[in-house]
């Protein structure tokens, strides 16, 4: 027998996915409209702030801090000289930030009691300190000790920070597979690490992706922090630019629009990635 409930219009006993699509406010043109709006009303706000302070704009000079032709030779600038130095550091940072972070992760999950209370110390010293202080303590610390020059310096400070976050992420991945993918292997005769090899990692890192993306992208954003130990990244060749030229807007608006692209640029990488692993 058909009940009060069935003899209702089928559009009445859920909400139809499609309800809004169709008005003006949930179309694309909207969203692209209130986009520019938002950024023509901060660059308005940004200029009316460098009009009430009487500020004479430069941007003609800027070209020259990136690339310059003389007598017919294509010169470097010392943003495109830092740029360079930020990439080669955040390359460095990335690879070692990784590294520590899975060691940090399988001391986690160890048996060894001592492997335990280590990785747990060191992911919330690290977590609880700011960043600027661990890199003033490897620089006037450590790197005398180990013998590390500034860039060093920098990479390490910047991957041991990084690693604790990405200890984290890494062994919340580990812990995702599912309990029955542990027995089967072991059931296998697998070791352990064949069995991490073979079986947890290549699920786990999937859904690793996400976050550790956003972890490297902090490490791009917090590689600037390198520049009070004067490693000549992008940040210290743009200090000294508006040292010598005053040229403050539009020096930080460039840098940042570096900063910007080199982040969307590894946003799309990160994503193309994980759809090809999860494909």
């Amino acid at each position: 027998m058909e009940s009060p409930r069935d003899r209702r219009p089928p559009d009445s006993r859920r909400p139809s996915r499609d309800a809004g699509r169709g008005r003006w406010w949930n179309a694309a043109w909207f969203d692209v409209l209130q986009f520019t709006v938002f950024v023509a009303a901060l660059l308005g706000l940004v200029v009316s702030g460098a009009i009430g302070m009487g500020y004479n704009w430069q941007w003609y000079r800027v070209p020259e801090y990136l690339v310059r032709i003389v007598e017919g030779e294509l010169l470097w600038g010392p943003l495109a000289h830092g740029l360079l130095v930020t990439l080669e550091l955040t390359g460095w940072s990335v690879l070692v930030t990784l590294a520590i972070g899975l060691a940090a992760a399988l001391l986690r999950l160890s048996d060894s009691f001592s492997g335990r209370i280590v990785a747990k110390v060191y992911v919330e010293a690290v977590r609880s300190t700011p960043l600027l202080i661990q890199v003033y303590l490897f620089y006037f610390v450590l790197g005398p000790i180990l013998g590390l020059d500034r860039f060093w310096v920098g990479v390490l400070a910047l991957s041991i920070f990084e690693g604790a976050f990405a200890g984290e992420v890494i062994r919340a991945g580990i812990l995702s597979v599912r309990r029955g993918q542990w027995e089967a292997g072991a059931s296998l005769g697998l070791s352990r690490r064949q069995l991490y090899r073979s079986v947890v990692l290549p699920q786990a890192v999937p859904l690793m992706l996400p976050p550790l993306t956003g972890i490297v992208i902090s490490l791009v954003r917090n590689s600037a922090i390198v520049s009070v130990i004067a490693v000549f990244d992008l940040t210290t060749e743009a200090r000294n630019i508006i040292a010598e030229t005053f040229l403050s807007f539009e020096i930080w608006i460039t840098v940042a629009a570096i900063y910007l692209a080199f982040t969307v640029a590894l946003s799309v990488a990160a994503n193309r990635l994980e759809h090809h692993v999860r494909a």
